[in-house]
């Protein structure tokens, strides 16, 4: 447990700027509450302000980077100017014109990439480029940006420090400055959003974000819906029964990610799953259900310490080395697979 003075603290500190009226250091799930580095809703909003990178796949074929623009290519011996992203239409035109021609894109060097995290490179030649989109295709899962989801700025964060007691406010105006800012949080930082926030779904509706919850929910429903994030499908069942995982992040009230550091699960087609630690082994039952169109994942095992992570478990998202999940029955609290 933090201090009783130092959790005072950061509750006066903080009704002080007017965000909420209760405030638990250990309680990062709050519909209104403190948010860490390391909570779920500052890693998908982090994704949700990284670089738009799939709008050109066309031309790049990589979800993780983007040419800067303007550039030009040459397209079915055609020359594109690509001066804003309007422009990818006369790409994909090009291509539908005809079923008899290559459709083989030509990009005129020198041009500037963007990874998604904004770093910018200039690459010379066809060369250079083919070597990196050949880096980024070795990382097929990495978690990339959450399409379908614009924030309209500005937007005003609270901020405290609790190794010097520092409270402070930062005003953030791009999708940018944010992704900055949170990756510049360190593990002492508490930070706690201004409410209303509006935001911009994929359908272009504008809706004010009230709370925590109503802004993971509409990750949620970004992940789901925007097509731009179900670039490729993948069957859930295939994906779970296929490798060994670990949970890199468990969080009930608390995190308590330490308690399952060590184990290692096989989830079996016959539905169960083994929880092995130090050459001892449980087995378990797993399934999956569907319910009000979201998927479920639930688990039953019989132990003391496994038996905490009996629930009906709600999918989040999945790729073939993540899975994350999360039930928001009482408080929200969350479970992380990753394969080994």
């Amino acid at each position: 447990m933090f201090p009783l003075k130092k959790y005072l603290s950061i509750v006066i500190i903080l009704f002080l700027f007017s965000c909420q009226n209760e405030i638990d250091e250990q309680d990062n799930n709050n519909t209104q509450g403190t948010v860490t580095n390391a909570s779920p809703l500052t890693t998908y909003l982090q994704r949700v302000a990284m670089v738009p990178t799939v709008q050109d796949n066309i031309i790049d074929g990589s979800t993780y980077c983007t040419i800067k623009l303007p550039y030009t290519v040459t397209v079915n011996s055609a020359k594109i100017a690509l001066n804003t992203t309007a422009d990818y239409q006369k790409v994909l035109d090009n291509i539908n014109a005809s079923s008899t021609d290559d459709d083989i894109v030509k990009i005129d060097f020198p041009v500037t990439m963007v990874y998604y995290n904004y770093i910018e490179k200039l690459i010379p030649n066809e060369a250079d480029f083919d070597s990196l989109i050949d880096y980024w295709n070795k990382y097929p899962d990495l978690l990339s940006k959450i399409n379908g989801l614009n924030i309209n700025y500005p937007i005003t964060i609270n901020i405290y420090n609790s190794g010097n007691q520092i409270a402070s406010s930062q005003s953030i105006i791009s999708d940018q400055a944010f992704f900055t800012f949170i990756k510049n949080l360190n593990n002492s930082q508490y930070i706690s959003l201004q409410y209303p926030i509006s935001i911009a779904d994929y359908n272009g509706q504008i809706k004010s974000i009230t709370n925590n919850l109503e802004f993971e929910n509409a990750i949620k429903y970004a992940i789901d819906y925007c097509p731009e994030n179900n670039i490729v499908t993948l069957d859930f069942t295939a994906t779970i029964t296929k490798g060994t995982w670990e949970i890199p992040y468990y969080f009930a009230d608390s995190d308590k990610t330490s308690s399952y550091s060590g184990y290692s699960f096989v989830f079996k087609s016959d539905k169960s799953i083994v929880a092995t630690k130090g050459g001892v082994s449980e087995t378990g039952q797993w399934e999956t259900t569907t319910q009000s169109g979201s998927k479920e994942l639930k688990l039953n095992f019989n132990s003391a310490l496994l038996s905490k992570l009996n629930n009906n478990w709600k999918l989040f998202e999945f790729n073939n080395s993540q899975i994350r999940l999360r039930d928001v029955s009482n408080s929200t609290n969350y479970l992380y697979f990753e394969k080994y």
